[in-house]
């Protein structure tokens, strides 16, 4: 009898406890269920917006998960110190703390890695596709995680570039507004009429398909002159987002074309055309003897 009298006893503590607590319960239970909601809606408006960024859609939606796991986690520790358990939230958070600075230290390479990842998801340097040079190398990226970044060179080579070396290095982003500058030179004899040679690789240039005009037209200019010869240098722009234009065939029929043009009006060369180095990587040397 005295074992289910002292029973009854602690039912009736707990249930007066109970009592005593329910309006912090039933305060700390509304405001996790609200704080899930505004978690929920914060993940679709941030995937919503981090989509019309990013090309990596994997990408996308882990950080909008961590950002409804961080909100969620914040509404759980909310509700402990609402219903009086502030020291076991406080408990809590230090254990966390110690526990991220050991897990921190032991993998700081991939912990630096993945927040330079994090941190170039919301300001992007380039997208999915764009041709860049990164720590001395050039290519196409093709894909974006959260370690590193995957880059296809021009000669086939995959290259997976951490994403902290990214961050701490000069970026060069040769194809982010579309439009891309070739250039190269053609030795013409000091005697040459200059004007002359530059209305016929213009006029030459002009006919060449996938080559721009107008505010962008291409610019022919003597950067050298010697006794020996002088050094025409020929620029123009085209459009990489243009999938009918190829760089490297482009400049091979401007090239050809404009020696083909200078020779039919009577220009001799006589060490006629020599490769520069332009942004983008080196270009296929192209010499006529």
């Amino acid at each position: 009898m005295d074992f289910w009298e002292d029973m009854k006893e602690v039912a009736q503590s707990y249930y007066e406890v109970l009592l005593h607590h329910l309006p912090r319960i039933v305060i700390g239970t509304l405001v996790l269920i609200f704080i899930w909601t505004i978690a929920g809606r914060a993940k679709r408006a941030l995937k919503a917006r981090l989509s019309k960024t990013m090309d990596d859609p994997l990408l996308v939606d882990f950080l909008a998960q961590i950002l409804k796991v961080a909100l969620v986690i914040f509404g759980l520790l909310l509700f402990l110190g609402i219903v009086g358990l502030g020291k076991a939230a406080s408990g809590l958070m230090a254990g966390a703390g110690v526990s991220a600075f050991i897990i921190g230290f032991a993998f700081k390479d991939i912990g630096e890695n993945f927040l330079a990842g994090i941190i170039m998801a919301f300001d992007r340097p380039f997208r999915i596709g764009d041709v860049v040079e990164i720590a001395g190398k050039t290519g196409k990226i093709i894909g974006l995680s959260l370690r590193d970044t995957h880059m296809k060179t021009f000669d086939g080579k995959d290259v997976y570039i951490p994403n902290g070396m990214i961050v701490r290095n000069p970026i060069v982003n040769l194809t982010i507004d579309g439009f891309l500058r070739n250039d190269f030179q053609v030795r013409l004899e000091s005697s040459s009429n200059v004007d002359d040679a530059i209305a016929v690789v213009r006029t030459t240039l002009e006919q060449i398909e996938g080559i721009l005009q107008e505010d962008r037209a291409p610019n022919t200019f003597i950067s050298e002159y010697l006794p020996s010869g002088m050094t025409l240098v020929v620029q123009y722009w085209f459009n990489t987002n243009d999938p009918t234009v190829s760089s490297l065939a482009l400049k091979t029929e401007a090239i050809q074309r404009s020696i083909h043009a200078l020779k039919d009006a009577g220009f001799h060369l006589p060490a006629d055309v020599r490769e520069v180095h332009v942004s983008g990587g080196s270009q296929p040397t192209f010499s006529e003897q």
